[in-house]
């Protein structure tokens, strides 16, 4: 199969019928081989029985249900594991993104030997201040701690090689960073495409600017996990190490002093250098306690669902 289309969605009713069909003519026009996988992520409109009807005329399409709403992450996360396309390809479901992009995407992969190719929306169609702003800062701090060089890291058109949805983990909210999960990963050919951006058709957007909030801590936890996630002991260890040295340096001055320069001064107890050489000890011991604890937790850990599928078409 050449092409796995990968449809994320919550409440889309009104854009699904004219979505597919748009993507089935490209498909034909260009005699690809497809299946397209809508995941409805806990939708609470007629979003399931549109999917339902669309499976029935149309073998090459494919559905999973949420049974409730997990999230973006989870979503792509079940349809990368049904995929079963050389490229697989990830849009989103509220026509924004345009299908007629597909087959140069395609052929990124296919003939220039690209892991992963991102969209990039040069022109936007949205809100100024509500998303362009955000989200140019956005793409900023993610380049600069990141060292991935895309101008649009949370595009949903964007083009893989099938190794890289098979091997990477989309987990939690990063699917704002599969770019750099791909790099951690070891695919370090990653390109970019302008792609174009159409405004919206039909509903509401479902993101607010709590998930620009939500996207700058997730990007602080994928530096960490990329610098230390398999060794939190380098990090809680080197800080560990540090702060029982202030400690210990304090609390040799204190004893030097008290017995041999200062022994009829104050006691020990009494001066503000007790203090500081007490609390840098207890926090230095507390950063080795905390690196034992994330080994311990790293090499016990079990895979475990972060999502329920409740019905399944096509598969």
């Amino acid at each position: 199969m050449n092409i796995s289309v990968v449809i994320p969605l919550l409440n889309e009713q009104e854009s699904l019928s004219e979505l597919h069909d748009w993507i089935a003519k490209v498909m034909q026009s260009n005699r690809f081989s497809y299946e397209i996988i809508f995941i409805d992520d806990g939708s609470t409109d007629d979003s399931w029985s549109i999917i339902k009807q669309l499976s029935h005329k149309d073998t090459n399409v494919k559905g999973i249900r949420f049974l409730k709403n997990f999230g973006k992450s989870q979503a792509l996360h079940a349809g990368f594991a049904k995929a079963e396309g050389d490229v697989v390809i990830t849009m989103d479901a509220d026509l924004q993104d345009n299908p007629e992009e597909i087959p140069e995407l395609y052929n990124m992969i296919i003939t220039e030997n690209y892991d992963l190719v991102s969209g990039w929306k040069k022109k936007r169609y949205d809100s100024v201040i509500a998303k362009n702003l955000p989200s140019k800062l956005f793409n900023w701090a993610a380049r600069r701690t990141s060292g991935v060089k895309l101008n649009d890291f949370n595009c949903g058109l964007k083009a893989y090689n099938k190794n890289v949805v098979k091997h990477i983990d989309v987990n939690g909210e990063m699917h704002r960073y599969i770019p750099v999960l791909a790099k951690n990963a070891g695919f370090i050919n990653i390109g970019e495409k302008v792609v174009q951006h159409q405004a919206r058709k039909y509903g509401e957007t479902k993101f607010g600017m709590d998930r620009f909030i939500n996207g700058f801590l997730d990007l602080i936890t994928i530096w960490f996990l990329s610098r230390f996630g398999k060794r939190p002991m380098h990090l809680f260890g080197a800080l560990g190490v540090l702060m029982l040295a202030i400690g210990f340096a304090f609390a040799i001055y204190l004893g030097i002093d008290k017995l041999f320069l200062n022994p009829s001064g104050r006691l020990i107890t009494q001066r503000p250098q007790f203090y500081i050489a007490l609390t840098t000890m207890i926090l230095g011991s507390q950063f080795f306690v905390a690196g034992f604890l994330g080994e311990i937790i790293l090499r016990s850990k079990r895979d475990k669902n972060r999502y329920l599928v409740k019905q399944e078409l096509n598969f």
